[in-house]
């Protein structure tokens, strides 16, 4: 099966600054591939750059099994794309916007349109003037998801929403991918590509750190342990732990406190790696208490930001630059017109 989008030495120049440094990644069909990094990594450079909105400076992109530099309007259809910022015409309503661009994209069933409203409690024939920020962001997904396509390239899809309608773009997302759809989308918050991604690239200063499952990143990520246990002395606890692979950050103490059996002994540490040769050493243990909290993705994640480590996933080597484009990869124009413009 052809990969939904492969990205193969990807980079960018606008003047002599590059800001994408030879990005390879590819997309399997059918999955939702997030990209995460801090304002500024290139996450809507790289965007911008599959849809033809602007042009590589070198590499290749493959969308849907096609060059989007050369594939038209065509491909542009089986697109759904929203923008990290949407400017939206103030002297008009969300349904005659709806109308302009399902005239672009293709057939658009109006019940669908009318189901995706009512789901995201927006009013549609409201002056888009009038819509606040979360208002517009809901107008911007109905027209990404209305024509159901191929295709949802979605830039911080979550900006000024609330935790409800959250939910329902998640589930969204979920009905588009049980439909066969494939969705790139971006974002600088964890939790929400935590919640939606099927695998995640870290983006950091145009170069791709990682690219992982969910489930890897967790692996991964540091947990903190402690427990409080009896009959063992506090050395004998200490070097148990010391064996375990992944045990780091060992500490052990004999509680003499009020409230604990005599000789009780509280360890704490940190683990990273796989639980289950904690859990058999632990099971020597006649433990009373035990915390293993959730591993802390966040810290995971920006460690990798501000890791001093060679990357995955480069090429060497810049090809020349089309011209003279704004170096802030936040401050290029964007619209939604972008993904289907003739």
């Amino acid at each position: 099966m052809t990969q939904a989008i492969v990205v193969e030495g990807l980079r960018k120049k606008f003047g002599s600054r590059e800001v994408l440094h030879g990005l390879n990644f590819s997309v399997e069909p059918g999955t939702v591939f997030g990209v995460i990094g801090p304002n500024g990594a290139g996450k809507t450079t790289t965007m911008r750059c599959l849809l033809d909105i602007i042009r590589p400076s070198a590499g290749t992109i493959s969308v849907l099994g096609h060059d989007p530099r050369s594939s038209g309007t065509a491909l542009r259809r089986r697109i759904g794309y929203l923008p990290g910022e949407l400017h939206l015409e103030n002297r008009t309503t969300g349904r005659r916007v709806l109308e302009h661009f399902a005239a672009i994209s293709g057939p658009v069933d109006p019940k669908h349109v009318t189901d995706l409203a009512e789901r995201l409690n927006l009013d549609l024939d409201r002056q888009t003037r009038k819509l606040s920020k979360g208002n517009k962001q809901k107008l911007g997904l109905l027209q990404a998801f209305m024509h159901k396509p191929e295709l949802l390239v979605l830039d911080e899809p979550t900006s000024g929403l609330d935790p409800l309608v959250q939910q329902v773009f998640h589930a969204m997302v979920r009905e588009a991918v049980d439909d066969g759809a494939t969705v790139f989308l971006s974002s600088h918050v964890l939790s929400e590509v935590q919640q939606a991604a099927d695998a995640v690239a870290i983006l950091r200063d145009g170069e791709i750190v990682t690219v992982s499952t969910v489930e890897a990143l967790r692996t991964a990520a540091v947990r903190q342990l402690r427990f409080n246990s009896t009959g063992t002395e506090p050395h004998d606890v200490g070097a148990l732990l010391a064996r375990v692979p992944g045990v780091t950050n060992v500490a052990v103490r004999e509680l003499n406190t009020d409230g604990h059996a005599a000789g009780t002994v509280e360890a704490t540490a940190a683990l990273s790696g796989h639980v289950q040769p904690l859990v058999q050493a632990l099971a020597r243990l006649n433990l009373t208490d035990l915390v293993l909290e959730e591993p802390d993705l966040e810290e995971a994640v920006l460690t990798l930001y501000t890791a001093q480590t060679p990357r995955l996933g480069q090429t060497e080597g810049a090809g020349p630059s089309p011209g003279n484009a704004p170096a802030d990869d936040q401050t290029h124009g964007r619209h939604a017109e972008g993904a289907h413009r003739a």
